[in-house]
């Protein structure tokens, strides 16, 4: 199903499957933009997505696969007309971000170890975030609502 500026109507699924390398990130967020768009998403929410898009693609690239190069899937699924799903599929190693503590934020930014904003930030701008490992697979599901 081609992903293009009309607007598509639920249900529908959409995938993209890419080299887990940080040039197929600008790839990614292009595919989940547009699929944001035809949702109807006002451009806002749509660069929230962006992020999280990036933020996800990113960890997946520098930490599910680090003895032979792998693949990551994306899909975005469209089940009724008030909620934007979108699955990052990988066969890397096991990860639960939802089981990863969140920073200290207390600590002086001169003492605070680098990185581990992204997980937060990916909590904050979705609705709803979710893990789950089936067989060698990853698949996060992150939930954006669509504003009324």
């Amino acid at each position: 199903m081609g992903i293009g500026n009309a607007t598509m109507s639920p249900p529908y699924r959409v995938s993209l499957t890419v080299k887990a390398q940080t040039d197929s990130i600008a790839r990614c967020a292009e595919f989940v933009l547009a699929c944001a768009t035809a949702a109807g998403f006002p451009p806002a929410r749509v660069r929230e997505m962006e992020l999280v898009v990036e933020e996800v693609v990113v960890n997946i690239c520098r930490h599910a696969y680090s003895d032979a190069p792998g693949e990551v899937e994306i899909r975005c699924v469209r089940a009724d007309s008030e909620h934007l799903f979108v699955e990052f599929i990988d066969s890397g190693k096991p990860f639960n971000i939802l089981a990863s503590p969140a920073p200290d934020l207390t600590v002086d930014v001169n003492e605070r170890q680098v990185g581990g904003l992204g997980i937060p930030l990916i909590r904050a701008m979705m609705d709803k975030v979710s893990y789950c490992r089936e067989g060698d697979r990853n698949i996060l599901r992150v939930t954006a609502r669509l504003p009324r």
